[in-house]
């Protein structure tokens, strides 16, 4: 599945434009070390700084999971969305969605001990779906009445972000969807029956 082709069921999904879909399209921008980066004599590339650590990419990967669980395909987690997050964060969105995103953590932690009374990790897989399905419903209600002002919402960006690191990872692409490496000739009449998954490749 090609970049475009995925932004474009993501949006699908979400009903609405995916954030930092410019963005994702051109390439992302060099990271922030890059820019900063003094002239003169040439240098090695200094290594990116990392906005999302090591826990909450793991976090991250939790929340995933819970987004898109495991059934007889593998799961977000299994997909590393929360590394796949960390890289899309710092590298294609803007400085203000970053800083959404980051303190967006926090307030995901502080809306399951509000709602279940212990923090998300914590929580029951039936918890952490209550949770979910409650900002989500939060997010959706937002965006009706956003102003192009306002920023954007953390969990939109969270539950993008999962859809579109699973769906163009290995198990995604190939277990979750069907997937041909090289696909042959266009063909506009192919059979489907009920249940078949979608195609990854086209």
């Amino acid at each position: 599945m090609n970049r475009r082709d995925a932004l474009a069921r993501v949006a699908l999904l979400m009903g609405g434009a995916v954030i930092g879909a410019d963005y994702f399209l051109t390439g992302c921008g060099p990271a922030a070390s890059e820019k900063e980066k003094p002239q003169g004599r040439a240098q090695a590339p200094a290594k990116p700084k990392e906005l999302l650590d090591a826990k909450q990419q793991a976090y991250l990967d939790e929340v995933g999971d819970t987004i898109l669980p495991a059934t007889k395909t593998p799961g977000a987690k299994a997909a590393q969305v929360g590394s796949f997050m960390a890289v899309m964060v710092r590298d294609c969105y803007k400085p203000e969605d970053q800083q959404t995103f980051l303190k967006g953590l926090d307030q995901l932690e502080t809306a399951s001990q509000k709602l279940n009374g212990k923090g998300f990790l914590d929580s029951t897989p039936a918890q952490r779906t209550a949770l979910l399905t409650s900002l989500d419903a939060e997010q959706k209600a937002y965006a009706k009445t956003k102003t192009p002002e306002q920023p954007n919402h953390y969990f939109r960006m969270i539950k993008e972000l999962t859809l579109l690191g699973f769906f163009t990872s290995e198990p995604g692409a190939t277990q979750a969807l069907r997937y041909l490496p090289v696909s042959g000739k266009y063909d506009g009449d192919v059979p489907y029956k009920k249940g078949d998954r979608a195609w990854a490749t086209t």
